[in-house]
């Protein structure tokens, strides 16, 4: 295993999430939310949220050195993410923009009724490559950037700006990754040309990290509207084929480029689709990446089994972190997919992203006696 410690930058996406507490166990959404009526909830579940929270401070709670690059607004819910972040330690790399709005989600959520989310972006629409110094990007060994489809300005003109900055981190040989949101069809999102935007960014991706149900939606709109049609009232990550639904979408992703592609899929598991290693021979050097070592890998790893089920929030965001530390780290594709999947089945064994994560030597001794 390589030695020498990899600095990670995770950039991208934050926020602040707020969920009102509902304390009656039975209140329909009707009783909670009509007109005129004034219903008592318990106190907020205040977090902060998006992927430099959650897999930037996973990364860091997993002993990585990491540097966290968001950005803010001058007001309260800025101070509270600086104030949240500072308890890591982690608050140096917040840009705080004065003319905007911090993102924020209130997310209602009544027992026995699916989320909605009210969703503000806030300063996250005008984040652009330059917000990220040239000296962040020189001290880092590997990029890691989240959620551009929740960043207007990273992916218009085709994501010229999410282009931008993949390009400035491949010149000073900085290995990559990139994960991604799930999009809101009726939002300027929605109405994007994503195999445009991913042909122009994926050259210069080493770890193309989305969910199953995000890439499909992106690349063939068609075959996602039959797998929502195809599951029903279910998961469509429970109704997937490995072999003929997951593996095609990945296969896709090479061929526009990504060097690997790591697809998350719910609950049935993760599927790591590499290229051959005359491709991996261009990923960042700085990483220490061995070409031959990740070469031409096509394998689906079942999720491991948690205690218990609290929530889903994080699950993927936090795999990913033991992903990129595993694979920084020098360990072999299938370890560091196993690492991913066991952090994903520790991450909802609690209710926020971070509290039910482990150490990475915990894991392997657990994953080594047969978990």
């Amino acid at each position: 295993m390589n030695q020498q410690p990899k600095r990670i930058l995770a950039a991208g996406h934050i926020c602040i999430d707020v969920t009102p507490v509902f304390p009656h166990a039975h209140l329909s959404f009707a009783e909670a939310l009509s007109p005129g009526k004034l219903t008592h909830v318990d106190a907020a579940d205040i977090h902060t949220g998006g992927s430099v929270a959650n897999t930037g401070l996973a990364l860091k709670l997993l002993g990585a050195d990491v540097q966290l690059a968001g950005k803010v607004g001058d007001d309260p819910f800025g101070a509270m993410i600086a104030d949240r972040l500072s308890k890591y330690g982690a608050q140096d790399g917040l840009l705080v923009d004065k003319s905007g709005s911090t993102s924020y989600s209130i997310v209602i959520a009544p027992p026995g009724v699916d989320r909605i989310f009210l969703h503000h972006p806030g300063v996250n629409d005008t984040f652009v490559s330059r917000d990220i110094p040239e000296s962040m990007l020189e001290a880092a060994d590997h990029l890691h950037f989240g959620y551009p489809p929740l960043m207007s300005r990273m992916v218009a003109d085709n994501g010229e700006e999410l282009v931008s900055l993949f390009k400035r981190a491949k010149l000073l040989r900085l290995s990559t990754s990139l994960d991604m949101a799930a999009i809101d069809p009726a939002s300027p999102a929605g109405q994007l040309d994503w195999r445009a935007i991913l042909s122009r960014v994926l050259p210069y991706v080493d770890f193309f990290v989305p969910s199953i149900e995000e890439l499909c939606f992106m690349l063939d709109r068609p075959r996602y509207q039959q797998w929502l049609q195809r599951a029903g009232e279910n998961e469509i990550t429970r109704i997937l084929d490995p072999e003929n639904d997951i593996a095609p979408l990945a296969e896709d992703c090479v061929a526009l480029g990504a060097k690997a592609v790591l697809l998350k899929c719910g609950a049935p598991g993760m599927y790591l689709r590499t290229a051959d290693a005359d491709a991996l021979a261009s990923a960042g050097s700085r990483a220490g990446i061995d070409p031959a070592l990740w070469a031409s890998q096509r394998f689906f790893q079942r999720s491991f089994k948690p205690a218990k089920v609290l929530s889903g929030t994080g699950a993927g965001d936090t795999s990913i972190a033991a992903f990129l530390l595993a694979m920084l780290q020098g360990n072999t594709p299938m370890e560091c997919v196993q690492l991913a999947a066991a952090t994903g089945a520790c991450c909802v064994e609690a209710y926020d992203a971070l509290s039910g994560l482990k150490p990475l030597d915990e894991l392997r001794e657990r994953i080594k006696n047969g978990w």
